[in-house]
């Protein structure tokens, strides 16, 4: 959307900065962002902190984009117990995945040993030997597919569909600017359009932003499903408060959150409800 002119077509001054998911919360507090992209639960474990924000779009659903990755000595999540295991920090994405595959059989975070690395780090250092098992996502995990000799991987979103990627902004960013979250939503809908239209050189300019060739890119992304404007308006009408609910129940007994919040403040769907 940004290379191709979207934003600025939609009328946006938009300035893209590539934020670890543990240091969002932080820049939204302190104005630096106004806007964020990151999963729904991620999005109640801020708000719970103090860091209000609504959810205005979804991006994609990851369809075997995330996952875990395990020496090729583990055959089961079961054998998981007593392993080190690289994730980024309580409160993002994979950690919140490895929480949820481990709840699915009956263990939880405290069974394993947390080793905090980000999802790339956490793959390097698989690859280069270290740690029983990481929590990481594409295309980091077609580089373990690749090397069988170093581990398989164990379980992906396609086992346990749980990643959904959505947008959010400030209220009072909202507030200030009405047309804001239609013109954003539409920039990434013209997007996906352009990507349809035109898929190598989308693939390219993809690929470029995370060092990937544009078969790289399109590759990886046969892992991911990007929601489009009618999948948006059926994600906000049950899906989403569905898996609201169950993951706060799953947060509430990590203690990330100190209760199950009202689903209905966590989003503002305007900009796709017509």
């Amino acid at each position: 959307a940004k290379q191709a002119g979207l934003f600025e077509k939609h009328g946006l001054d938009v300035t893209l900065k590539k934020v670890p998911q543990a240091s969002r919360p932080l820049a939204i507090a302190s104005g630096d962002l106004q806007c964020a992209a990151t999963t729904v639960e991620t999005w109640m474990v801020w708000n719970a902190s103090g860091v209000t924000t609504k959810q205005i779009f979804q991006l994609d659903k990851s369809y075997g984009a995330d996952g875990i990755v395990v020496r090729n000595d583990i055959k089961s999540v079961a054998d998981l117990k007593g392993k080190n295991v690289a994730s980024s920090a309580p409160g993002t994405s994979p950690y919140f995945l490895l929480a949820w595959v481990l709840n699915k059989n009956g263990m939880s975070t405290k069974d394993v040993t947390v080793v905090n690395l980000e999802p790339d780090a956490a793959a390097q250092a698989f690859l280069a030997g270290q740690n029983d098992a990481a929590v990481t996502y594409e295309p980091f995990i077609s580089a373990v597919r690749d090397k069988a000799d170093q581990g398989h991987i164990l379980a992906t979103t396609l086992d346990y569909p749980m990643v959904l990627d959505t947008v959010g902004c400030t209220p009072d960013f909202l507030k200030a600017n009405p047309d804001a979250a239609k013109a954003l939503a539409d920039s990434y809908f013209d997007a996906l359009d352009l990507i349809k239209k035109d898929p190598q050189k989308s693939y390219e300019i993809m690929g470029a932003d995370v060092k990937q060739s544009a078969k790289e890119f399109e590759d990886s992304a046969k892992y991911l499903k990007w929601a489009d404007k009618a999948e948006n308006k059926q994600f906000f009408t049950k899906e989403f408060q569905d898996f609201s609910k169950t993951a706060a129940d799953l947060l509430l007994q990590m203690g990330l959150i100190k209760e199950v919040p009202d689903v209905t403040t966590l989003a503002d769907t305007s900009a796709v409800a017509n």
